[in-house]
């Protein structure tokens, strides 16, 4: 076994059995694709390196062979290998072209093949192999009509475009993070396809005056994990938080006090919405915030008194969405935290409710340890990290749904 395969898998599973064809052009993003292919292969996937005449001007082949494990492609032969690859009958799950130029996306867009990775983009969209487009070039290059119409033309193809991020006068190729996610949503099985998904996360903020702020130690990230979750089976996702995910594809709305929180909800659920997640450490109580910064040095007495939930609102309003709730708690048991946890499921009738003791772990760590109860007679404990964690609650989130 090629060394570099040691690390098959070990962030996790979601590409296992899948095989992605990597298919670089001659960007100097094509420096990027190395780490690009490793982070394929830690979730799993089989990946096979095809590259331009061009790409190898800038990456040398022995590079990407390092990074996959496989001999690269970098001429068609006598074996036809674009057709055993991307044909009828071919190995590949999905063609991933990364980094894909102006001159690439232009003669995919016309059916032009005289490069090996063009060859195999026609290829594929001929035999209805999924296909990824990431651009990358110079915004100059980006914003040609020819240009544009062409990237139209793809997505009229069935083709998924990730990217760019356009700043510094350069159209530059996503980050890897997205284009992992990107590659996850198209070959999971897209169970949440057609579902609108919205969610809470991390903390929310009470003003005391316009330079300070009351909060919480909740730090967002089971709430981002979810929200990639959903996204990666195919979901509709809307995360409002205070935070900042920034993964193309997933809709974020901010949200600063448990006020300006439920506003955001009611309004993102009103616009349709099939599962509505609250994993927000929503502030408790809140106070009148003063218009002017309060002198430092003096004694102060703050007046605070309780936020109105979300829940019973959501609840109210929406019935018949799938509702899940999260319930955290400090130094208690594993009776009295499950205890807990089946009265807020009873008392707003919600689907589904999550609970952890913080104090134990979970606030601002990557780990957590938590119960889920779906009825009153029976609590599943989990452990592990926030994305396997969210992978468990999505499971049954589409159980719900089914």
């Amino acid at each position: 076994m090629h060394s570099t395969l040691w690390i098959k898998g070990t962030k996790s599973k979601s590409l296992e059995g899948k095989t992605v064809v990597l298919a670089v052009t001659g960007s100097i993003a094509a420096v990027r694709v190395v780490e690009l292919a490793r982070e394929l292969i830690r979730n799993g996937a089989n990946v096979y390196a095809v590259m331009s005449e061009a790409a190898t001007r800038i990456l040398h082949p022995d590079a990407l062979h390092y990074a996959t494990g496989h001999e690269v492609i970098t001429d068609i032969t006598g074996g036809v290998e674009h057709v055993g690859m991307c044909g009828l009958q071919g190995m590949a799950d999905l063609l991933l072209i990364a980094p894909a130029t102006a001159n690439t996306i232009s003669k995919i867009a016309m059916g032009i093949d005289d490069t090996p990775v063009t060859t195999f983009a026609t290829t594929a969209i001929g035999s209805g192999v999924a296909t990824i487009v990431v651009p990358a070039m110079h915004q100059s290059m980006y914003d040609h009509p020819a240009v544009n119409s062409n990237l139209e033309k793809l997505g009229s193809y069935g083709i998924s475009l990730v990217g760019p991020r356009v700043e510094e006068g350069i159209a530059k190729i996503a980050p890897n993070d997205d284009i992992v996610l990107a590659v996850e949503r198209e070959l999971m099985g897209k169970k949440l396809a057609g579902k609108k998904i919205v969610l809470t996360s991390g903390a929310t903020a009470e003003a005391i005056d316009p330079i300070r702020i009351i909060t919480n130690r909740a730090s967002g990230k089971t709430g981002q994990e979810l929200a990639r979750e959903a996204f990666r089976r195919g979901g509709d996702v809307t995360i409002i938080h205070r935070n900042e995910l920034d993964a193309d594809g997933i809709n974020e709305v901010y949200a600063e006090s448990a006020a300006s929180m439920l506003d955001s909800c009611m309004e993102e659920i009103g616009r349709g919405c099939d599962v509505f997640i609250s994993s927000a450490a929503i502030s408790d109580y809140t106070l009148d915030s003063l218009g002017s910064k309060i002198k430092s040095g003096q004694k102060l007495i703050l007046e605070m008194h309780p936020t109105e939930k979300i829940l019973p609102q959501v609840r109210s309003n929406y019935p018949a969405i799938v509702t899940v709730g999260f319930k955290a708690e400090t130094g208690v048991g594993e009776k009295e935290l499950v205890g807990s946890a089946t009265r807020m499921l009873e008392e707003y009738g919600l689907d589904m409710v999550v609970a952890n003791d913080v104090m134990a772990g979970g606030m601002g760590t990557s780990e957590n340890s938590i119960y889920i109860l779906q009825d009153e007679s029976s609590a599943s404990h989990y452990s592990g990290s926030k994305r396997y964690l969210a992978s468990i609650i999505m499971d049954r989130v589409e159980q719900i749904l089914l």
